[in-house]
């Protein structure tokens, strides 16, 4: 199953690497289908592929890092 969303990255977490936590703690397949990146923030659309309550387990990860999520 896979889920397409829009990640908001707040600028403090530009030094952060959120892709490798995503890829190294979690059972799931991120593809990043469209980024922007700046000192302020950061915006990518990704689809990630993998297990719903997998795909939940990132997303309270990421949540409570301060990333926003915008469903599609």
């Amino acid at each position: 199953m896979g889920r397409e969303v829009e990640l908001i990255i707040p600028g403090e977490l530009k030094e952060e690497p959120i892709f490798y936590h995503i890829i190294k703690n979690f059972d799931v397949i991120p593809n990043i289908v469209e980024a922007s990146f700046s000192t302020e923030m950061g915006w990518a659309i990704v689809k990630f592929e993998g297990e719903p309550q997998e795909i939940e387990r990132l997303f309270d990860f990421l949540r409570n890092k301060g990333v926003r999520i915008n469903f599609r």
